[in-house]
C-alpha cells in the first residue's frame, strides 16, 4: 500500500474550487427532457436537486397567469368533471385563490345557475341586487334564500334596481311570519344608506360602524343604484388570497361546454349569468370543432377568457393559439381514471408533454394548465418548474365535502364516487355520487355502481362530445368509476397545498413562479433521473406496519 496520502484542500477555498469542474450536478431542463434519450417522462420519473436557503418559506408567493389577462394567487383549478366540480367546490376554490370549472355534464339551465351563484357569492358593489316591492310576500323572500343562500333584500317600490328605496328585509324580520304576510308589513324603513359616487373604501368603513348587514347606494332623488354587503368585510378578511375580477369585485366563475353548436347556446345563458372564463372541454383539443368554436366566442364575445385543449404536442397547441386560445389545458390519458393511453394507443406521458406544450406556447404568452397526474404536493412543483402556470385536479379533490354526491361507505370506508368522463357512466348520464340506497343498521352500504334513470339525450351528448363519440352506436369507455375515501373540506386542504408549494419552493430556493422560470431556464436548478429503485428509496419503505 502506498504511503503517500492526498493533499487536503483549505476548506475555506470550498466555492472557489466548485468552478474547477465542468458542469453542475445534475442535468438541466433541456438535458433531462430529451426525449430522444429517456423517452416520455411522468412526474415520478424525476426530482429536483436542492438550491440554497436563505429567505423564510412565508415569503413564497404563489400568484400565476392562467389565461392572457386572469391572474391567480394559487395555482389551483378543478377540473370539470361531475364528481368534482359544480357550485360549491367553485366558490370554495375562488376564496382559497384558485379555480373551479363547472362541469357541463348537466342541464345548461342548472350549469348557469351553479355560474350564478359563484357570481354572487362575493361583491364589492352588487350591481345588480335581488330587489322585491312591498307587495311581495314573506314566501317570495323565503323562497330566495333556499335559492340563492340569503334574504337580506332591498324593498323598492317599482320592486327593480333603480326604483325609489323604501325599506329593507333580513332574516330577522320573516322569521316566524306567515308566508302570506306582506312586505310592507315586515320591512325596516329606518335606514342607513350612502350616497352614489362613494368609494368602496368609504362604504365599508360606514358599513362597518353602522353595524347593519347591508348598505344601499342611492341616488340625490332616493333611488336605489346598488348594494355593499357585511358578509363580503368579513370574506374579505377571512380569504385574502380570493380569486376576483379586479373591476367588479366579485368571484371568478368559470365553466366548461363542448364544441357543438347547440353548446353555444348554452354559452349564451352561461354568459348572461357572469361567465368570465369558458374551458372547451375535449380530450382530443385540435380539432375543427374546437378551432371554430374559439373563433365564434373571440368574435361573439370578445371579453370572454377561453382556455382550451386538452392538447400534448406542438402541433396541436399551434393550432389553438393562432385561433385566439387565451390559455391550453396539458395532458391526454395521465388521470388516475383516465384510460385513454391503454385503449387508444394515444397521448404522451405528462411530464414530457407539460414541457413540450409549455415550452413552445409561453412564447406567446400563452398560459399552460397541466391537466392530470397530479397525486400530491410534488407534483404540483414538477409541473410548475417544466412550465405549467396552474395545475387542474381531479381525484386529489374528489371526496371532498365540496365535491358532489354523497358520502357512502364501501368496505368500512366513508367515501364519495368517482369516475372520469370517458367512464361509461358519465357517458350514460348516471346521477353522480349516488350509489344503489342499500342500508343495513340504518348505514348506506354503498357500491361502485351508478343507478342508470332516464337518460336525458341532451346531457348525454355533454359527455360523449367529449370524446367524439355521440354518434357511436356503441359507446367506447376511455375511463373508469370507482370512489375515493373522504379527505374532508377543501377550505382545510387547499391551504395545505398551499403551504406544501410554499416549502418546496424554499427548498429550491426560488421564491415566486416566475423566478422558478427563470433559474430553470439558465440552468440554476437541476434536475436528476430516478430509477424505479430510486422511487422505492424516495416512498415509504423499511417499516413493520
Amino acid at each position: 500500500m502506498s504511503s503517500k496520502t492526498s493533499t487536503l484542500l483549505d476548506p475555506s477555498t470550498a466555492l472557489e474550487h466548485l468552478k474547477t469542474y465542468d458542469h453542475s450536478d445534475g442535468l438541466s431542463i433541456q438535458e433531462l427532457m430529451d426525449s430522444r434519450v429517456h423517452g416520455g417522462l411522468t412526474y415520478n420519473d424525476f426530482l429536483l436537486l436542492p438550491g440554497k436557503i436563505d429567505f423564510p418559506a412565508s415569503d413564497v408567493v404563489t400568484e400565476s397567469r392562467v389565461t392572457r389577462n386572469v391572474v391567480l394567487r394559487t395555482p389551483f383549478m378543478s377540473s370539470p368533471m361531475d364528481t368534482v366540480t359544480e357550485g360549491d367546490m367553485a366558490i370554495a376554490l375562488a376564496l382559497l385563490g384558485g379555480l373551479g370549472i363547472i362541469h357541463h355534464n348537466q342541464s345548461p339551465a342548472s350549469q348557469a345557475a351553479m355560474v350564478r351563484a359563484v357570481k354572487r357569492h362575493e361583491n364589492g358593489f352588487i350591481s345588480d341586487p335581488v330587489v322585491l316591492s312591498p307587495s311581495h310576500t314573506v314566501a317570495d323572500v323565503l323562497d330566495i334564500k333556499a335559492r340563492l343562500g340569503f334574504c337580506g333584500i332591498p324593498i323598492t317600490d317599482t320592486g327593480m334596481v333603480g326604483g325609489k328605496l323604501v325599506g329593507i328585509v333580513t332574516s330577522r324580520d320573516v322569521q316566524f311570519r306567515n308566508p302570506s304576510t306582506s312586505l310592507s308589513d315586515v320591512m325596516v324603513t329606518d335606514l342607513v344608506t350612502a350616497s352614489q359616487g362613494i368609494t368602496l373604501l368609504e362604504a365599508n368603513d360606514i358599513l362597518r360602524d353602522s353595524k347593519k348587514g347591508k348598505l344601499p347606494i342611492v341616488d340625490s332623488n332616493g333611488h336605489l343604484i346598488t348594494l355593499l354587503a357585511r358578509s363580503d368585510l368579513l370574506k374579505n378578511q377571512s380569504y385574502p388570497l380570493a380569486s376576483k375580477n379586479p373591476i367588479t369585485k366579485q368571484l371568478y366563475a368559470a365553466a366548461s361546454v363542448g364544441t357543438r353548436l347547440s353548446d353555444r347556446e348554452r354559452l349564451a345563458l352561461l354568459v348572461e349569468a357572469g361567465l368570465d372564463i369558458v374551458v372547451l372541454d375535449s380530450s382530443q383539443g385540435n380539432s375543427i370543432f374546437q378551432i371554430d368554436m374559439i373563433r365564434y366566442i373571440k368574435e361573439k364575445y370578445p371579453e370572454l377568457e377561453v382556455i382550451a385543449g386538452n392538447v400534448v404536442t406542438r402541433e396541436q397547441a399551434a393550432s389553438l393559439i393562432a385561433s385566439g386560445a387565451d390559455g391550453l389545458r396539458v395532458g391526454m390519458g395521465s388521470g388516475s381514471i383516465c384510460i385513454t393511453q391503454e385503449v387508444m394507443a394515444v397521448g404522451r406521458p405528462q411530464a414530457t408533454a407539460v414541457y413540450a406544450v409549455s415550452e413552445f406556447s409561453n412564447k406567446f404568452g400563452v398560459p399552460v394548465i397541466a391537466d392530470g397526474g397530479i397525486s400530491n404536493i410534488g407534483h404540483i412543483v414538477k409541473a410548475l418548474t417544466l412550465g405549467a402556470s396552474a395545475v387542474m385536479m381531479g381525484g386529489l379533490l374528489a371526496g371532498t365535502e365540496e365535491a358532489p354526491g354523497e358520502y357512502f361507505y364501501h368496505e368500512g370506508k366513508r367515501v364519495k364516487a368517482y369516475r372520469g368522463m370517458g367512464s361509461l357512466e358519465a357517458m350514460e348520464q348516471g346521477k353522480p355520487g349516488s350509489p344503489p340506497q342499500t342500508k343495513v343498521n340504518g348505514v348506506h352500504t354503498g357500491s361502485n355502481k351508478y343507478p342508470s334513470p332516464k337518460k336525458d339525450r341532451t346531457l348525454e351528448n355533454a359527455a360523449t362530445s367529449r370524446y367524439f363519440s355521440e354518434d357511436s352506436a356503441v359507446k367506447v369507455a376511455q375511463g373508469v368509476s370507482g370512489d375515493v375515501q373522504d379527505k374532508g373540506s377543501v377550505k382545510a386542504f387547499i391551504p395545505y397545498l398551499y403551504t406544501g408549494i410554499q416549502h418546496s419552493f424554499q427548498e429550491i430556493g426560488v421564491m415566486n413562479i416566475q423566478q422558478l422560470r427563470e433559474v430553470v431556464r439558465n440552468g440554476q436548478v437541476r434536475f436528476e433521473l430516478r430509477t424505479a429503485s430510486a422511487q422505492v428509496e424516495g416512498g415509504v419503505h423499511g417499516l413493520n406496519s
